[in-house]
């Protein structure tokens, strides 16, 4: 449970502006930091920080718990002596606003050799130890994971099931002769990944200093191209082929009519429990070692969990099957002093999902733009909030306030603007007053919605496969005027610690 009245805003790395084609963890994100102590807000929410899978998407990740390595900030590692001002020539085609994907990566992941190589051929005995050090203690997933991202880059990125039978079963003499032959490619993952641990840490402490706190974000499915598919088959729901027979997704709903076939491999829970849900507190220890609150997606699926044939095109023809309930939450109260977990319960939720949050005192989340659809009884609306909620205007995964309104009926805006007791409702700050006003302990705002931008501008369309993630911002367009507005807003209603 969050007991202060704070504000925050969610806002992914990737939207940050920077000179190489995306955000990332260097200058611009510690100068959002300082931008977020002066608009008076606790709260940077992030979204998954992993490697980025199909569509570019954060929340189909290659492994659970490797970080996203274009997130590096190259200007770092060029003051560490391990790239020259030349490599430092951003490409003529990025664009400030817009992440492109392909361009970025590929211009990234070329830095970041040439600094692996300058690496491992400097006698810096420090840095050496720190690297070895990083590699010990994170040794549990990270041999795993420099394994997988060797082979799939070997293996043009083909799913691993695909691989040649030795290196998918994970043979011993298979895996050691990969390591003979390509050490140099193992350790540059591992490189990588700490890079960005010691990037990512440093931010953290920097936040955390400032009185800053950062909320993360955990998907509670995995990718099926991934470490930790390809080296615990045992946990998921695969045939003997390595391939999944059914997947995740959810049943039509606001977003769909047809639901989202999201395509993840679904866990074989019993083995789970059998073995204590040791990798499920491996995951949430290693989250909560990177954030101060986690955010766990799909919140509903340990209560139950939509199961769809591997074979289907969209989520319709699925069914509901039984998640870990309680179990699971059993086991990670045990294993933790306490449960900083935001429970993300939208959707389709029923008696038995709002039992396991409220029996584990987990905060759940209200969105303001599903407010207005029906009448006054809305759970979605401010006065209807209790204290141990998280409020958004929205998510990722919504329009931009903005947007939103442009869009929204003719019924939605009649009963909006009898709700706020004004025939013109300023959008989006009579919503961010109004949810700032509300009982809930901590509200948060995407960036979008505090710059005032247009549908235009929003993060992600769920259900459309590409096209998404690529939003960025420009300190351009951030004016005195809305940072001084928000400080307000916080300051007013108590939520500016």
């Amino acid at each position: 449970m969050i007991n202060d009245r704070t504000s925050g805003i969610l806002l992914h790395p990737t939207s940050l502006p920077g000179p190489f084609g995306a955000g990332d963890l260097g200058a611009n994100a510690y100068l959002f930091v300082d931008w977020l102590i002066g608009a008076g807000q606790t709260w940077w929410q992030v979204l998954p920080l992993g490697e980025i899978g199909p569509g570019n998407s954060p929340y189909m990740s290659l492994s659970a718990f490797a970080g996203n390595v274009l997130l590096i900030d190259l200007y770092d590692l060029a003051q560490q002596g391990w790239l020259e001002p030349s490599d430092l020539i951003p490409d003529p085609a990025f664009r400030d606003d817009r992440v492109d994907f392909s361009v970025q990566g590929s211009f990234r992941l070329e830095r970041l050799r040439r600094a692996a190589r300058r690496f491992f051929a400097s006698d810096d005995v420090a840095m050496n130890n720190a690297y070895a050090e990083f590699c010990l203690i994170e040794c549990e997933w990270l041999n795993d994971y420099a394994l997988f991202m060797t082979i799939a880059e070997q293996q043009d990125y083909r799913h691993w099931n695909q691989w040649p039978a030795a290196l998918a079963d994970r043979e011993t003499q298979a895996l050691l002769l990969l390591e003979a032959i390509s050490a140099e490619k193992i350790e540059f993952w591992k490189f990588c990944q700490w890079c960005f641990s010691r990037q990512w840490i440093q931010l953290k402490t920097y936040a955390n200093e400032r009185g800053v706190k950062l909320i993360g974000d955990v998907p509670i499915f995995v990718a099926y191209q991934s470490a930790d598919v390809w080296a615990h088959r045992e946990l998921f729901e695969l045939d003997e082929a390595g391939s999944p027979a059914v997947v995740a997704g959810v049943p039509p709903d606001y977003f769909s009519k047809t639901g989202q076939l999201w395509g993840n491999p679904l866990y074989r829970w019993d083995v789970h429990e059998s073995t204590g849900y040791a990798w499920w507190i491996r995951r949430l220890q290693y989250a909560l070692s990177n954030f101060d609150q986690v955010r766990i997606d799909h919140f509903r699926g340990f209560a139950d969990y939509w199961e769809v044939p591997a074979s289907e095109s969209t989520a319709i023809n699925g069914r509901w099957m039984p998640g870990p309930g309680a179990k699971l939450f059993e086991a990670f109260a045990k294993a933790f002093r306490r449960l900083p977990i935001i429970a993300e319960d939208l959707g389709v939720i029923t008696p038995d999902v709002a039992q396991l949050r409220d029996r584990f005192n987990l905060p759940g989340m209200r969105i303001l733009q599903f407010a207005f659809a029906e009448d006054r009884t809305n759970l979605f609306l401010p006065h209807n909030y209790i204290p141990n909620t998280i409020a958004y205007t929205g998510t990722h995964d919504n329009d931009t306030l903005i947007g939103w309104w442009d869009t929204a009926s003719e019924q939605e805006k009649t009963f909006a603007r009898a709700y706020f007791g004004k025939e013109e409702v300023n959008v989006p700050w009579d919503m961010i007053a109004a949810l700032s006003a509300s009982v809930a302990n901590t509200v948060i705002f995407p960036m979008q919605d505090v710059l005032c931008l247009a549908g235009e501008h929003r993060m992600n369309y769920p259900g459309r496969p590409e096209g998404n993630w690529e939003w960025r911002f420009s300190w351009a367009q951030v004016q005195p005027w809305q940072t001084i507005k928000l400080a307000k807003i916080t300051a007013d209603y108590d939520r500016r610690l």
